[in-house]
């Protein structure tokens, strides 16, 4: 577990910082104005010369790279999850002629698979965790959903077809 250490900065915010295995330190100036700051910090070996890095963030772009930096750890969490029985998880890629293709995800139950739920839109290189209803899906993006078995085969036919139909188990769910 890292040890981040918090400070406050009165009439600026709070600085939270730690220390990485390799000796460096970074820290997030948290304005209260809202934006960031990401830095790290020179060590005091490195002289007059060493280096430092500060870049100022907007809130979006913040909780972007927050999003960004913590998708190792939802994947990782993902793959624990999908061991329990009954659960699967399941990841569907979007095409151009898929159903969904520039369609928003709407609820699952409004299509008659309650019990269904799209954990993530991953887009790119970024991540968009819990999706809201109206969230538009485009092609090249994928979908992380989780339910049982039965009801993930369902939202894959939908997805694909516009129409929820089983799929036999035999298959995967993204088969």
């Amino acid at each position: 577990m890292v040890d981040v250490r918090r400070v406050k900065l009165p009439g600026v915010g709070v600085l939270h910082t730690f220390i990485t295995d390799d000796g460096g330190k970074v820290g997030v100036i948290a304005h209260r104005s809202g934006h960031s700051d990401l830095i790290t910090f020179a060590d005091d070996e490195g002289g007059p010369d060493a280096a430092k890095v500060s870049l100022r963030l907007k809130e979006d772009e913040a909780h972007t790279l927050a999003e960004l930096l913590g998708g190792t750890q939802i994947t990782e969490s993902l793959t624990a999850l999908d061991q329990i029985p009954g659960l699967s998880i399941d990841w569907f890629t979007v095409d151009y002629e898929d159903h969904i293709a520039g369609q928003p995800l709407g609820n699952p139950a409004d299509r008659g698979i309650a019990g269904l739920t799209v954990v993530a839109v991953v887009r790119g290189e970024s991540a968009n965790p819990a999706p809201a209803h109206d969230f538009r899906v485009f092609p090249g993006d994928t979908l992380v959903v989780a339910g049982s078995p039965e009801k993930v085969a369902k939202a894959f036919a939908f997805f694909r077809t516009g129409e929820v139909k089983p799929k036999s188990l035999d298959a995967p769910p993204g088969g």
